[in-house]
Parts: structure tokens; C-alpha cells; sequence
């Protein structure tokens, strides 16, 4: 917990400050009954954090060895009969 957290009833009655100080210092720890209960981020910060990242289709595609003609193609081999007696 930091030193900083808002008191719930602080956080209500200053909402512009609390939201004003998300977006410029960071997020904003707010307690319930002297206990953790949220964390304010601004809109851009949770925009960053949700965002999907690329797909894995999308980052092999990107890479150098695209169309080098690699043969990546898994081995249909079973294995081999081991006997145990």
C-alpha cells in the first residue's frame, strides 16, 4: 500500500483532483475502511494495458525468414516398438 492511497470518501469528494493526478503522476490507490479497494488509471493508461498485442501469425510473418523456404513441417514419425520383457 503506499502512503499516498485516497480515504474512499476523500477520493468521492475530490474526483477531479484524484483523476487529474492519474493522469499526470500515476495510478491512484483508493481504500475502503483503511484497506486496499481500487487503483484509478487514466483513460490512456488502460488503453496501453488492454490493448491486444499482435498475433502470433502476424509476428512470424514479420520475420526475416518468411518465405526463405525453411521447411518447418513436423515429423509424422510414431516413434519406434520398445520391448520390455
Amino acid at each position: 500500500m503506499t502512503d499516498d492511497a485516497w480515504g474512499l470518501a476523500e477520493a468521492k469528494a475530490k474526483l477531479s483532483e484524484v483523476l487529474d493526478k492519474a493522469r499526470t503522476e500515476g495510478p491512484q490507490h483508493i481504500t475502503r475502511n483503511g484497506k486496499p479497494a481500487g487503483v484509478l488509471v487514466s483513460a490512456e493508461e488502460w488503453a496501453k494495458r488492454t490493448r491486444k498485442g499482435e498475433s502470433l501469425y502476424d509476428f512470424l510473418a514479420r520475420s526475416p525468414l518468411w518465405g526463405s523456404g525453411l521447411d518447418l513441417e513436423r515429423s509424422r514419425d510414431t516413434g519406434r516398438v520398445l520391448d520390455f520383457e
